[in-house]
């Protein structure tokens, strides 16, 4: 596989989870819901602008157009869900749930708070890097600069 060619299937696989979380913030957002801090005013409200930012940010990753604007928005969205949910819950455990299952919250939030690590570092590429020719950008310049009569 060529450079160019990988550079757009890794566009293609970063975006999917933004992409499917949007959806999810969208239109079955009552888990998301539910994990929110208690102190959280109008959740519902706030899942459904997360899950525009997602969409948003992820589409812009996927068709390689404004990247460097979509990667900054997932990236502050990354951030700001990472020091308000993830983090926290790092260190507080739910009072309802079930005592046999705090060790599954841990893991469960151990693994969202490297994930959305791993995904910041992601944004930081796409924020730096150029997108390559397989994008909606590039595709743009190519039909501006030969213009078909």
């Amino acid at each position: 596989m060529k450079p160019r060619q990988s550079e757009a299937l890794f566009r293609f696989f970063f975006s999917l989870i933004f992409l499917a979380l949007g959806l999810e913030h969208l239109f079955s957002d009552q888990l998301i819901q539910a994990m929110m801090p208690t102190w959280m005013p109008m959740k519902r409200f706030f899942s459904m602008g997360s899950g525009c930012v997602l969409l948003l940010g992820g589409t812009s990753i996927l068709l390689g157009y404004k990247v460097r604007w979509g990667a900054l928005l997932l990236g502050l969205f990354l951030i700001g869900v990472t020091a308000t949910i993830h983090g926290p819950a790092l260190f507080h455990v739910p009072t309802d749930l079930d005592p046999h299952w705090h060790w599954l919250w841990q893991v469960y939030q151990r693994s969202n708070f490297v994930k959305n690590l791993c995904l910041l570092g992601g944004c930081f590429h796409f924020y730096n890097h150029s997108v390559g020719p397989y994008s909606l950008e590039s595709w743009l310049y190519r039909r501006k600069k030969h213009p078909h009569p």
